[in-house]
C-alpha cells in the first residue's frame, strides 16, 4: 500500500436493510450476517472517527413489489445501521447507487476520489456500483468481509453464495476495486494510504501458471 496523496475516501454502505437478515425475503448466506453486519459497524464507526465521510444506501422498491417496500419492516435500514450517524443518505430505485440519485454529484462536491463499499448483496448493487464507479475514473474499494452474496438458481444454472461471492471479488480485485478485509481497509483508512487492486493480465497469466 502506497501512495503519494492521501485518498480521498467515502464509506457508501448499500442496502443493509431488514429484508437480507432472518425474517426477510432474501437472506444473505456468504459471508454469514453474524460476521459482515459487525464488521460493516465496525467501518462506519472508524471511518466516523477519522471524518471520513459515510453514505448510507437504502432500496425502495415501486408499490407492489415482493422486497423492499418502503412502509415494511423488511424495508428499514437494520438498527445497526439506523443508529449510527452518516454524513449523506441516498434512496434508490436500481441497483447502482448513482443511477436515479444525488450520489455522483454529492461525490463530486465533496471531492471524493475513492468509494469503499460495504452491505449487500455483492452480485447486484454493489457489482453494479462498483463497475458505474470505475467507470467514473473513481478508486474503488470493496470490503470482501462486510458485504455478502445470496445463491441463486435459475435457467443459467445454479450458484452458491460462496462461489458468487469469491468470483465476484476476483474479479472486481482484477480490474475494477481493491478488494480487502475490513481491518485493512480501517488500517489503510487511519494511514491515509490507497489500497491497490491488481490487473486483468497478471490476474490471468497467475491462472495459467
Amino acid at each position: 500500500m502506497s501512495n503519494t496523496t492521501a485518498p480521498r475516501r467515502a464509506l457508501v454502505v448499500i442496502d443493509v436493510q431488514n429484508e437480507y437478515f432472518e425474517g426477510g425475503g432474501l437472506p444473505i448466506e456468504y459471508p454469514p450476517v453474524e460476521q459482515s453486519l459487525p464488521n460493516i459497524a465496525r467501518a462506519m464507526d472508524a471511518a466516523h472517527a477519522a471524518d471520513t465521510p459515510v453514505v448510507v444506501v437504502r432500496h425502495h422498491a415501486p408499490k407492489g413489489a415482493p422486497v423492499f417496500q418502503a412502509d415494511t419492516h423488511n424495508g428499514q435500514l437494520h438498527p445497526e445501521i439506523a443508529r449510527r450517524p452518516h454524513d449523506h443518505l441516498v434512496t434508490k430505485a436500481f441497483p447502482s447507487v448513482f443511477t436515479g440519485t444525488d450520489f455522483g454529484d454529492w461525490l463530486a462536491r465533496h471531492e471524493i476520489d475513492t468509494l469503499s463499499v460495504a452491505g449487500y448483496m455483492t452480485q447486484n448493487c454493489d457489482a453494479s456500483t462498483v463497475f458505474e464507479a470505475m467507470h467514473r475514473g473513481l478508486n474503488v474499494e470493496f470490503l470482501s468481509d462486510a458485504t455478502g452474496a445470496l445463491p441463486y438458481a435459475n435457467a443459467a444454472g445454479q450458484v452458491s453464495a460462496e462461489e458468487i461471492h469469491r468470483v465476484f471479488s476476483v474479479v472486481f480485485h482484477s480490474n475494477f476495486a481493491a478488494v480487502t478485509s475490513t481491518d485493512a481497509w480501517i488500517a489503510a483508512m487511519q494511514a491515509g494510504q490507497a489500497i491497490e487492486k491488481d490487473n486483468v493480465v497478471m490476474s490471468n497469466r497467475r491462472a495459467r501458471e
